[in-house]
């Protein structure tokens, strides 16, 4: 630590000194494990990264002019992430047949199978109808919503890619990726007064734990609030 290493990588070392010495006293090489006295550093925990209201809604104006079946595709997929939250391996398995435009909700496979339903805006549902109405022009009838360019399977680092490009154009984050909008969209609903638990079944967490480290982003902006505001702070 005083050589200026980080908490973290003191860590992953000491969990490889912790595991050698098991492995020597099981081996009958020592008959002491000194590892035992040794107390990990605590580590901070990493904040989601997420991108600031103004500089999403500057993309999405950037990308309203765009047409055609690539161009719209990238912008759906764009506009998804940060819409709904959805998780990247869920948005690859998207058919057109998940989508309800009666009651404006998609259908989304998360993991361990469970389903949700999520919800969307008429602004975004008519744009969808529009996507589907030019990949069905260029494809024909595929029940996959999202193609690569000559009409195949979508596969992760092309969405990864997608997303990277549009993002580079609006933020200086060092991630730029589909989780990033994940976050983005989490933070925000819970900036605008979203209750956790609705936010923490739109992303389809397990429990509220996963969906509380999204708080801390809240309460910084409260901070910020209460500073400015306050006539004391």
């Amino acid at each position: 630590m005083e050589q200026g290493d980080s908490p973290r990588s003191v860590n992953r070392k000491l969990t490889s000194l912790k595991s050698f010495y098991r492995f020597l006293l099981k081996e009958g090489v020592v008959d002491y494990n000194p590892m035992r006295r040794i107390i990990s550093p605590k580590t901070s925990k990493r904040l989601p990264e997420f991108i600031e209201t103004e500089k999403i809604m500057a993309l999405i104006e950037q990308m309203a002019d765009i047409k055609g079946f690539s161009g719209l595709r990238n912008r759906i997929i764009v506009e998804m992430f940060y819409n709904t939250g959805i998780r990247l391996s869920e948005l690859l398995t998207l058919k057109e047949t998940d989508i309800d435009f009666h009651s404006d909700t998609i259908k989304v496979l998360g993991k361990r199978n469970k389903e949700r339903l999520i919800p969307f805006t008429k602004k975004f549902g008519s744009l969808l109808k529009v996507y589907i109405a030019e990949k069905e022009k260029s494809f024909g009838l595929v029940p996959e919503l999202f193609l690569t360019d000559k009409g195949g399977k979508m596969y992760p680092k092309r969405i990864y890619l997608i997303v990277k490009n549009h993002l580079a154009g609006v933020t200086t984050l060092d991630k730029k990726s589909p989780h990033v909008l994940r976050h983005t969209f989490a933070t925000h609903l819970l900036n605008n007064g979203a209750e956790l638990n609705a936010v923490k079944e739109l992303l389809g967490h397990a429990n509220l734990a996963a969906t509380q480290v999204y708080t801390h982003n809240t309460i910084e902006k409260l901070k910020r609030i209460y500073k400015q505001a306050h006539p004391r702070a």
